[in-house]
């Protein structure tokens, strides 16, 4: 029985139980939060429409950070606590800490906007492989760029392509030189003009709301359990040979099970690598 658990019953954390247990993919989903009435309220409101839209994933509320024990994936979310936070800075790493030591396997998923130093930290503190502890957030990101630029080209959004780099808000490369839409290169597509009107449109989009974050998590999830071959855009702890050894950057990956399975390299001009070094080193 595989079970996926989600650390936090905020707006993040149950939007993201809702629409996991909607499509399936694991049997058991479990909300651990410190108010653990909370966590089981939303537990029970899921639950009780899996038989109106016909899922059949088992839902559990706990205040128990054990129940990591065995998960085939953690997500850590936002706490129910008034006001409504991310689990972030040192309570958040702390949780990291615990996690890692009770789970030694499962991918550990950051969903919030606000967790990049989780990320970073987790790595380069606790020893958290990289591979294993990374965000979620640059995903919804991505999607809403895709959104934009859809708008801007009169098509869909689903028949744009494109990757987004660096580090958010005021730090984020679209590589539009790789960007397709319909099948054609988006500057062949899109004016200098549009795609500079674009460039000034991005930093607005960070971050993204709640529900776009939970919807960005559950895309990663669904890919790296059920083996999808299809790239993401994540937050990750980058290599020497990417940027500064340890600080977080948004980029393309590739997921399997356990985590990122590998990063993929962006085709970028050299004002594109440029910018993106510089971006590290900020």
């Amino acid at each position: 029985m595989s079970t996926v658990a989600i650390l936090g019953a905020g707006d993040i954390g149950g939007a993201l139980a809702r629409q996991l247990a909607a499509i399936d993919l694991v049997s058991r989903i479990v909300i651990i939060d410190d108010l653990a009435n909370v966590a089981a309220g939303k537990a029970l409101d899921v639950a009780q429409s899996s038989p109106v839209d016909r899922y059949h994933t088992t839902m559990v509320g706990t205040a128990d950070v054990a129940s990591v024990v065995g998960a085939a994936a953690v997500v850590i979310a936002d706490t129910a606590a008034q006001p409504v936070a991310e689990w972030k800075d040192e309570g958040g790493l702390a949780l990291i800490r615990r996690i890692a030591g009770l789970n030694q396997a499962a991918p550990i998923i950051c969903a919030g906007s606000a967790q990049a130093s989780l990320v970073e930290r987790g790595v380069n503190e606790l020893g958290v492989s990289r591979l294993r502890l990374f965000g979620s957030a640059p995903e919804g990101l991505r999607s809403a760029v895709m959104a934009i630029v859809a708008l801007e080209a009169n098509a869909s959004p689903t028949d744009v392509s494109l990757s987004v780099l660096g580090r958010a808000p005021n730090q984020i490369i679209v590589p539009w030189d790789e960007a397709a839409i319909a099948g054609r290169c988006a500057t062949q597509v899109l004016s200098a003009a549009q795609l500079a009107r674009l460039d000034a449109r991005i930093a607005r989009l960070w971050p993204p709301a709640p529900y776009t974050l939970a919807s960005a998590a559950v895309r990663i999830l669904r890919t790296a359990l059920s083996h999808t071959p299809r790239i993401h855009t994540a937050l990750v702890a980058v290599a020497r040979d990417e940027g500064l050894p340890g600080r977080s950057a948004m980029m393309p990956v590739t997921l399997q099970a356990s985590g990122i399975a590998a990063l993929v390299p962006p085709a970028m001009s050299a004002r594109d690598r440029v910018r993106f070094e510089t971006t590290m080193r900020a």
